[in-house]
């Protein structure tokens, strides 16, 4: 097998201010730069540029079936390589596609709480012969809102650091133990997937943290394709996507809260490669992180940024009439209409059924009678016109 090609390139008191800064950072971070630049829109003062996230079409979403054949419309200016990766541990001075060659793209659908991934990967030993943590692990951690903060419990104390949350925070409350804060804590508010690559013989992920359901389905999904066995050469292909989450508890999916996307959001993401190349040996071969600091695994205020992009001007039709409303007053049945479409529009024009027309963009309506109506929008762009009808959507009393 020849390597891939490498590319050109609910929350606790004491994480308020944290969530604040976070927040403040992105208006310095590209969170109002222009989304048209080809791969990075800012970089930050580590150098890790903000990443982006492709939108499918709805259309067009990736099939979970291990074929990346769904993946050809993304540009290869999406894909995050290995030369992105810094090996923390010392090993290695610098990527060698000959024993390890990595590409991941990432992507989203617009109105789906969802993060799709294509992972490929060309490694000179894969090690998965052993049922426990001892397994060639793409581990993702995915911070949704950009909060910031410890995912982890506070017996991590590479990570509970008076740096990170404070003295007063980094000394324990003997009151609380150990176990208590992983229950409140750990994979939390932010989650963080060790992915096995390969699984055998097990589940293709744990879900490291408190609210292990997260990996199963309609939750996540999984497949994996490969031709090796334990030891031996060969390339893989992972396709899988997981649910973003603002608070995931150890309850359940009961009281869960979803990352909402949407265009231009700039989330927390991150991952390790932890390559085996002995399964004699415990110890790893390389300790692979997109972030340039280790602790990025339990601290999501060390994860680099991804941009959710708007979609391609391929990946869509141009222009494409697309609208929603809301009633703003049912009494008075006044109706809001927002445009939605996509391409370069010049011109809109709303019939709103009742023999009454618009030609603003966000027009509002006021309508006479209670009824079911016909609404159309006609738009005409700088690459031809098109047209979105919407029966008996419009229902007023």
């Amino acid at each position: 097998m020849a390597p891939i090609a490498a590319s050109p390139v609910l929350c606790p008191p004491w994480r308020h201010v944290r969530r604040w800064v976070r927040g403040a950072l992105f208006a310095l971070t590209g969170g109002t730069l222009a989304v048209s630049m080809p791969f990075a829109s800012a970089t930050a003062q580590d150098g890790t540029p903000t990443f982006q996230i492709f939108q499918f079409p709805a259309d067009g979403m990736p099939r979970i079936d291990g074929d990346a054949a769904d993946w050809a419309m993304v540009p290869q200016s999406y894909a995050v390589t290995t030369a992105h990766m810094t090996e923390n541990d010392g090993k290695h001075a610098g990527p060698n596609p000959a024993t390890l060659d990595i590409s991941v793209k990432v992507g989203w659908v617009k109105g789906l709480n969802r993060l799709y991934f294509l992972y490929e990967a060309y490694d000179d030993y894969w090690d998965f012969a052993l049922p426990g943590l001892h397994n060639d692990t793409f581990e993702v951690v995915v911070d949704g809102d950009a909060s910031g903060g410890p995912l982890i419990d506070n017996g991590h104390k590479d990570v509970w650091t008076p740096d990170v949350v404070g003295a007063a925070r980094a000394v324990r409350d003997p009151r609380i133990s150990v176990a208590e804060a992983h229950w409140a804590n750990h994979g939390v508010h932010a989650q963080n997937y060790h992915v096995f690559t390969p699984a055998r013989d097990k589940d293709w992920t744990m879900a490291w943290g408190s609210p292990t359901w997260i990996k199963a389905f309609p939750y996540a999904n999984a497949k994996v394709e490969y031709d090796f066995q334990p030891g031996q050469a060969g390339r893989l292909t992972l396709e899988f996507w997981i649910t973003p989450y603002d608070y995931a508890g150890a309850e359940g999916p009961e009281r869960a809260v979803e990352s909402v996307l949407r265009e231009n959001k700039l989330i927390g993401l991150g991952w390790v490669v932890i390559d085996y190349d002995d399964v004699k040996k415990s110890e790893n071969n390389g300790f692979w992180t997109l972030s340039k600091q280790r602790r990025m695994f339990g601290n999501a205020s060390d994860l680099p940024l991804f941009r959710l992009m708007p979609m391609e001007a391929g990946s869509r039709r141009s222009p494409d009439a697309q609208w929603s409303f809301t009633v703003v007053d049912m009494d008075r049945r006044l109706v809001a209409f927002r445009d939605e479409s996509a391409g370069d529009i010049r011109s809109w024009k709303w019939d709103f059924g009742d023999g009454s027309f618009s030609t603003e963009q966000h027009p509002q309506h006021s309508y006479a009678k209670p009824g079911n109506y016909v609404v159309i929008l006609d738009v005409t762009g700088a690459d031809g016109t098109a047209r979105r009808s919407k029966v008996w959507d419009v229902q007023l009393r």
